[in-house]
């Protein structure tokens, strides 16, 4: 049986949240910096869960309110906007985001409310 995966990427001044999801639950938590190495290293790990997953992955985006452009962040390389690409999508939502649970990595509910106006 085929799950479709979803992702949520929340921004805050200090970091990016990633959350994985199918309709049974978490797939995959991960915390990163908001300085990775490469431009195109965000991008490239999200386009690596849809090969993985076998279809094009939509993700949510959304910010938190203390961010800003020019805050530091190169987590799209120097552009304010990920990258297009045919594997991943981006939607840009509220600061909210819910379902079953990984344990570990800290705290995770701000990712798991379901942005205003969206079905899931």
């Amino acid at each position: 049986m085929h799950r479709a995966w979803r992702g949520r990427l929340r921004v805050t001044p200090s970091q990016a949240c990633l959350l994985v999801t199918d309709e049974q639950g978490d797939l995959l938590k991960a915390r990163l910096e908001l300085q990775p190495r490469h431009p195109r290293a965000l991008l490239t790990l999200l386009e690596g869960l849809s090969l993985w997953s076998g279809e094009p992955l939509s993700v949510a985006l959304s910010a938190d309110g203390l961010c800003h452009p020019g805050h530091g962040s190169t987590l799209f390389g120097d552009e304010l906007w990920p990258g297009e690409s045919p594997l991943v999508r981006f939607v840009v939502v509220g600061p909210e985001l819910r379902r079953g649970r990984l344990d570990g990595l800290g705290d995770f509910r701000t990712l798991r409310r379901r942005p205003q106006g969206t079905r899931s």
